[in-house]
């Protein structure tokens, strides 16, 4: 029993370093266009952690699925270039607008019956696609960092060997050892700062409701909620779609105010809270998730001093340790894609359009990816 509940919990604490770590910086760089000052970055990430962590833990435990709540990193780059110009007011009011959108969606269900017309084989191509390039990256930094990364793999290969339950946990703490030990991390500046709630009256204007909050539901919708009701999909669990639409774009519009610019249903860090390390079995998997949002509550809580902290770390390391965490998973979506015939051909084009940098009318590959799979699948099916 103790050996699950570490194992989960291992699981959850993997995805929420990686997820926190792999996108901080962009939201400080939102906050810093908007004009607002470092320590409204923490007031953000304190009011973004609580909301990930509360819809988690209460989603999760609600259906018994591993649902993982995360914000939009694709929705906060985009925000970096198409809200110059606004002021964080306007922002906050374009926020509740998308997040407004969100709950509709989920209200009317037209994008659960989208998605439930989508073979489970080409949701697989497309989280594969979603994914590899992480597991390329790992080898990628390897120019970077030699020893730290090439040490990870290789306590990642033997723990799966000898203690598969443990063995991305091991993995963290030989990242982070290996790392503080060459000299990666400088540890100086750390210091403990309690985090605050700041909030920023919405003002709606027009013209940055269209440029900003239009923009960013499409975003959030395409690049992040797909992907993550692809995860569920690949690892056969029935998604509560609108209901996990209805929850977070509800807390959207209430969190917005206080720098909640955009949460969604998380694609990357949810599939290792789904993989076998989490848990043997699929059904108890649901608490890997539960522990997640746990440790998001703790990391929003701590928001202003992990702030300093994630800036010490090598981005190289973080993004390396998220390739090795999904290594399992893009097995096997790659192994559940090609694994019959009739779909092989629409599942490789689903994946290598995800996998490009295409971006059309500001939508992201991984829209693209599904809409190349459906339109191949369709002209090459037999009669």
């Amino acid at each position: 029993m103790l050996e699950q509940i570490l194992s989960r919990a291992a699981a959850g604490l993997v995805a929420v370093i990686i997820g926190f770590t792999s996108s901080i910086a962009l939201i400080y760089q939102v906050v810093i266009v908007l004009g607002g000052t470092p320590e409204l970055v923490a007031s953000w990430i304190l009011t973004l952690g609580l909301a990930m962590g509360v819809t988690s833990i209460g989603l999760s435990y609600y259906y018994k699925v591993p649902i993982l709540i995360a914000w939009s990193t694709t929705g906060a780059a985009l925000l970096i270039s198409s809200a110059q110009g606004y002021s964080l007011n306007q922002a906050v009011a374009a926020f509740i607008f998308s997040a407004a959108l969100v709950f509709l969606c989920g209200v009317t269900g037209w994008f659960e019956k989208i998605m439930n017309k989508i073979p489970s084989q080409l949701a697989c191509a497309m989280l594969a696609g979603v994914l590899v390039t992480f597991g390329i990256d790992v080898f990628n930094f390897m120019n970077e960092l030699p020893w730290v990364i090439g040490i990870m793999v290789a306590v990642y290969l033997f723990g799966k060997r000898y203690f598969a339950r443990f063995a991305m946990l091991m993995v963290v703490l030989a990242g982070f050892l290996m790392a503080s030990l060459m000299g990666q991390i400088d540890t100086r500046s750390w210091q403990w700062t309690i985090s605050e709630f700041t909030y920023i009256a919405p003002d709606f204007q027009l013209n940055a409701m269209i440029s900003v909050g239009l923009p960013l539901f499409i975003v959030t919708m395409t690049s992040q909620n797909l992907p993550g009701i692809a995860v569920l999909k690949a690892h056969n669990y029935k998604a509560p779609v609108s209901a996990a639409l209805n929850v977070t774009g509800l807390v959207n519009m209430c969190i917005a105010p206080f720098g909640g610019y955009a949460i969604n249903l998380a694609a990357i860090t949810a599939a290792i809270c789904m993989s076998k390390e989490a848990d043997p079995d699929p059904q108890k998997r649901y608490w890997a998730s539960i522990a997640g949002g746990v440790f998001y509550i703790i990391m929003a809580l701590a928001a202003a001093t992990l702030v300093g902290l994630v800036a010490s770390l090598p981005q190289a390391l973080i993004l390396a340790l998220a390739g090795i965490a999904l290594f399992t998973t893009i097995a096997s979506s790659l192994q559940q894609a090609l694994g019959e015939a009739y779909y092989t051909e629409s599942a490789i084009v689903t994946f290598l359009v995800t996998a490009s940098d295409l971006t059309l009318f500001s939508i992201g590959s991984a829209f693209w990816g599904i809409v190349a799979g459906v339109i191949t699948l369709v002209m090459t099916r037999k009669s």
